[in-house]
């Protein structure tokens, strides 16, 4: 099955661009912390300027530590671009706490609660959405996210695309199969998700994977991406690559990607990287917060290292 490309809006007879869908809004969500705060305000800059209508944006901020300095600056995309901002404290949700609490340990060292707010989205966001694109904070928008939130999913819960280096993240080392995946199966990024909301909050992940697995199994998980490929298998939609054109480096500009997730080590905002529209990425994050963010960045680098000494 070839991957979808999401269709043009609908017209209407007076030749204008007709929005009813899903009450005129495009809802997005982002999670992050105030370590990633800076990120976060490029990316959904990144949206407000790619599209013709950002009043229609409502990001969904579901956030931990952030300081008022930062989420002032964030919520400049408010006014700036008359988009709406939802902001919503992890630290204070009692959702998220409970959850953790009942939840599997998988790689307990690398999972933060960061991490598993991805996971319960449907319980996090208010029930009356019916869908949500979720964004990492590592993303640069170079389109407008209509055609791909009102897309026709065809029934699936998830629509996404496939991960780049997908036979290693499903085997590992030296490439030994896992029992759980199967080479010869999808295996998806989870940077860039449409999400019917129905469909995922009717999904018990805790249940499902501790039904389904063994302990050891479960250890051998990698972050929410792997709980989210295992229990919506066969129900992600396959979306064309420049939904989610992953680690792109500058060759990657003349494929003209739609969204940029640099979702390698090398990111837009170090001076040392390599990648793909790097000098716009700068001026989308404006120089006013890069040469802030660069700074916080190494304050922080120097504490821990001071901390190690």
């Amino acid at each position: 099955m070839s991957p979808r490309e999401p269709g043009p809006l609908p017209v209407d007879p007076a030749g204008q661009q007709a929005w009813a869908p899903f009450g005129g809004t495009i809802e997005i969500a982002l999670t992050f912390d105030d370590n990633f705060w800076a990120p976060a305000y490029a990316t959904m800059r990144s949206v407000c300027i790619s599209t013709k209508h950002p009043e229609r944006l409502r990001f969904h901020l579901l956030h931990m530590a952030l300081t008022p300095e930062h989420r002032a600056a964030l919520e400049t995309i408010a006014s700036d671009y008359g988009a709406r901002l939802v902001f919503i404290d992890l630290e204070h949700s009692g959702v998220l706490r409970d959850r953790i609490a009942h939840f599997p340990r998988i790689r307990a060292r690398r999972l933060n609660p960061i991490v598993y707010a991805r996971l319960f989205l449907g319980e996090l966001l208010a029930p009356e959405i019916e869908r949500v694109l979720f964004l990492d904070c590592d993303i640069f928008v170079r389109g407008a996210l209509d055609p791909l939130f009102t897309m026709d999913m065809e029934g699936h819960a998830i629509a996404a695309v496939l991960q780049p280096d997908r036979l290693h993240c499903i085997t590992g080392t030296d490439l030994r199969s896992r029992s759980t995946f199967s080479m010869a199966e999808p295996y998806f990024n989870a940077g860039v998700m449409l999400i019917d909301l129905t469909q995922y909050r009717a999904m018990d992940f805790a249940d499902t994977l501790t039904s389904t697995l063994t302990p050891d199994e479960l250890a051998m998980f990698y972050y929410d991406q792997d709980i989210i490929n295992y229990c919506f298998r066969g129900r992600i939609l396959e979306l064309a690559p420049r939904w989610n054109l992953q680690n792109p480096e500058p060759a990657h500009e003349a494929f003209n990607p739609l969204i940029l997730h640099y979702s390698a080590d090398a990111k837009p905002w170090l001076a040392w990287s390599r990648v793909a529209f790097k000098r716009t990425y700068r001026h989308l994050m404006t120089n006013q917060y890069y040469y802030q963010y660069r700074r916080e960045r190494l304050k922080r680098m120097v504490r821990r290292w001071l901390r190690l000494k």
